[in-house]
């Protein structure tokens, strides 16, 4: 691998590293209700598990409330007892043709444990892509002694490895002082 492809696989690595935090902070309760704190939850139908967003149309009509219209409403008790089943702490409200999710407000204990998990995604995240940074000076360093590279360069590309490991630190930084303050109610 050339400096060149070493770079660009670190950023793209680390890229998808901060696009799953991201995807992991959606899923997150705040005191509102958004469709993404059940888009990925996984309705065992038809013989496997399927993303709830593939099996109906999710939309909130007030900010307290979230609304599941299956397209086809046979799922509905399937979809039930996925939610019961996940760690959402939601009890689903069916009609036969919709599933309501009302959204209690948060107590403080739970915002601390919820502000406490988002700490901990983040960490994971900046773990992930400090791996990333280890593999990439890994292979900055086997292109030096394969003598792809001088040590000079293999240095530099180093130099520009860290900066990309900072800077999407930074934006796992922003990402979760942002939740923790969403969570909070600040």
């Amino acid at each position: 691998m050339d400096r060149d492809e070493i770079l660009l696989d670190a950023e793209e690595r680390m890229d998808k590293a901060c696009e799953v935090y991201r995807d992991q902070l959606l899923g997150l309760r705040t005191g509102r209700a958004t469709p993404g704190l059940v888009d990925s939850l996984r309705v065992d139908c038809y013989g496997s598990p399927t993303p709830l967003k593939q099996m109906a149309n999710i939309s909130v009509p007030e900010p307290q409330q979230i609304v599941i219209k299956p397209f086809d409403p046979s799922t509905i008790g399937n979809i039930s007892k996925a939610i019961q089943a996940s760690d959402l702490g939601l009890s689903p409200n069916s009609d036969g043709r919709l599933i309501r999710l009302n959204i209690p407000p948060l107590s403080t204990d739970r915002r601390k444990q919820l502000a406490g998990r988002v700490k901990e995604l983040a960490e994971e995240a900046r773990i992930s892509i400090r791996n990333i940074r280890r593999d990439a000076n890994k292979h900055a360093d086997q292109t030096e002694k394969a003598k792809g590279m001088s040590k000079d360069e293999c240095a530099d590309c180093k130099d520009d490895i860290q900066k990309l490991t900072k800077q999407h630190e930074g934006k796992v930084n922003d990402m979760a002082s942002t939740k923790e303050k969403d969570v909070m109610g600040e």
